[in-house]
């Protein structure tokens, strides 16, 4: 059987995209080279034996003279700079009009349509905001009325958060699935993302595992319909089940973090996962010639890039690398591995969005020869790669036309 295990290290960006400041960022975003730098170095020497460092030289990693991956950095193509748009290109889905961002705020008559559809009463919030300073500065009168926060990025997207001791997970979760029926009416809107939390003795915390995303449903068939359409089975770690709708996905899990993420894709790539109890309504692709892994680890965005946690965010990267030879030690002659990012989240440059950035890719088989595979135009060359890999149709990146 052969498989291909994509692995998404999300925000993990190398360096600005010619076009980044068309797109509000601050000059001088560079992912993992800042956050190297600010963290005096980083021991990642598993990540950098595959070419990582080749890829982009970054303070405390060594440049491989003998990479055991080929390696290189790819562009993106999609107008755009967030997760959904990242990962549709990865898997051959190119977007050429891109979502609406709110930069001052939801129109009155969305929110008013919202209210009306959900019964609330009230909207806290309703502007671009840091999830975690937004849900301190509006707590106190969210437990009071009961009332949604509702805030946005500079990304596509329509955030509610709530106390889970003022309004039980069932009910936002009901909130943001009237939401996301609303914004697929008349508004282009990428994500409507659940964002519980709950105070606790050191203050308030967001429960991220409880965290849901409501995408919109991909325009065209992607890699992973092309997979689960040939009997193939797509398994995703992860919020990878929420970025596509479920759309092409044959199994699906979620994860608490990123610790939970490896241990999920050790498992599925040792076969020791329960696949029984992941699967998809209606589907029923067992047995099968092929798999799709397919693993987003989240830490590294939600945890540390958006909240400007360099420290963070290069001890997340750390742990990635440390389970870097575990993951290596389960793979079979026909399976090949791919590292990669979405977008960029430059916790060292001011502001919490997502940067436009060229993101690294490391590709790797035991048996295949290491190359220098330089720059990439487009994040679709995942798709080429992997079909070719699988031996199905060859997915050329596909446009919104």
């Amino acid at each position: 059987m052969k498989r291909a295990i994509i692995l998404v290290i999300d925000a993990l960006g190398v360096g600005a995209l010619p076009d980044a400041d068309q797109y509000g960022d601050p000059p001088g975003a560079n992912t993992l080279a800042n956050v190297a730098t600010a963290n005096a170095g980083l021991k990642l020497p598993h990540l950098s034996r595959m070419g990582l460092a080749n890829i982009l030289p970054f303070q405390g990693a060594e440049h491989s003279a003998s990479p055991s991956a080929s390696f290189g950095r790819m562009m993106e193509v999609s107008q755009g700079k967030d997760t959904t748009t990242g990962h549709w290109e990865i898997v051959g889905l190119v977007l050429e009009t891109p979502f609406d961002v709110y930069p001052d705020g939801f129109p009155q008559e969305l929110l008013e349509e919202f209210m009306k559809q959900t019964g609330c009463e009230g909207i806290l919030g309703n502007t671009p905001a840091s999830g975690t300073a937004i849900i301190e500065q509006f707590d106190a009168e969210h437990c009071k009325t009961g009332y949604p926060i509702v805030y946005t990025s500079a990304d596509s997207v329509f955030q509610i958060a709530c106390n889970t001791a003022v309004v039980p997970l069932e009910t936002l979760y009901t909130w943001c699935d009237s939401a996301r029926k609303i914004l697929d009416e008349s508004y282009n809107v990428s994500r409507v993302i659940a964002r519980p939390y709950h105070r606790t003795e050191h203050g308030l915390q967001r429960l991220s595992g409880d965290r849901r995303d409501l995408a919109v449903v991909p325009h065209r068939p992607t890699l992973l319909n092309r997979i689960a359409d040939a009997g193939g089975r797509v398994i995703a770690i992860g919020k990878i089940v929420d970025i596509f709708v479920g759309s092409g996905i044959t199994h699906a899990i979620h994860t608490r973090g990123n610790t939970e993420g490896i241990e999920l894709t050790k498992k599925a790539i040792d076969q020791t996962l329960d696949l029984e109890h992941l699967r998809q309504v209606g589907v029923d692709n067992e047995d099968t010639e092929f798999d799709l892994i397919f693993t987003n680890l989240v830490d590294t965005d939600a945890l540390y890039g958006h909240r400007n946690d360099a420290n963070g965010y290069g001890k997340a990267l750390e742990e990635i690398d440390r389970a870097i030879p575990a993951l290596l030690a389960g793979l079979r002659e026909n399976d090949l591995l791919i590292i990669t990012g979405d977008h960029g989240c430059d916790p060292t440059v001011p502001g919490t969005d997502h940067t436009r950035e060229y993101v690294p890719l490391l590709v790797y088989n035991p048996h295949l020869k290491a190359q220098d595979l330089g720059t990439l135009d487009s994040f679709s060359a995942i798709a080429d790669t992997v079909s070719r890999w699988l031996e199905i149709s060859t997915v050329a990146a596909d446009s919104q036309r």
